[in-house]
């Protein structure tokens, strides 16, 4: 699994004109999922994803999660994330899982984000053609690999 994580004051999704989530201050999440992820990768990404300490405390050190700052988290699946562009001049993909596969990951990823903020977390819609803004706060960018096996 590997997560791109933003700090963001706001983000939004849209499919279709429509919006589908949207965060006020928080972490906009892009999510990609591979073949081997399973409950031990999902786990360990949303507790990382909560427990990240990303955010100002009282004297402007990063020293605060998004569940200590109260913040929100929105998700948006991406399978590009696993894209592989070391070879020619087009990625492949096969790291990626399918999305048989990879759906049921970005649902169960979601459910285990939401219960450790407590609170619902706002997605986009699984392979949509999504369109996402943001308003990147700082900016901070962390690339977030899980282990493996």
């Amino acid at each position: 699994m590997r997560l791109v994580v933003q700090r963001v004051r706001s983000a939004q999704v849209t499919v279709a004109e429509a919006v589908t989530g949207r965060i006020g201050p928080g972490l906009l999440v892009l999510a990609g999922f591979a073949p081997t992820d399973g409950p031990a990768q999902l786990a360990w990404g949303a507790r990382k994803l909560v427990q990240l300490r990303i955010f100002a405390d009282e004297v402007g050190q990063m020293n605060r999660s998004v569940l200590d700052a109260g913040g929100e988290v929105l998700v948006v699946s991406q399978f590009t994330l696993l894209a592989d562009a070391r070879k020619g001049n087009r990625p492949s993909y096969v790291g990626a899982a399918p999305p048989a596969v990879a759906e049921p990951l970005y649902q169960q990823f979601v459910a285990l984000v939401a219960e450790l903020l407590g609170r619902p977390v706002p997605t986009g819609i699984f392979g949509a053609d999504m369109q996402v803004s943001l308003v990147n706060d700082g900016p901070v960018t962390i690339v977030l690999d899980s282990p493996t096996g």
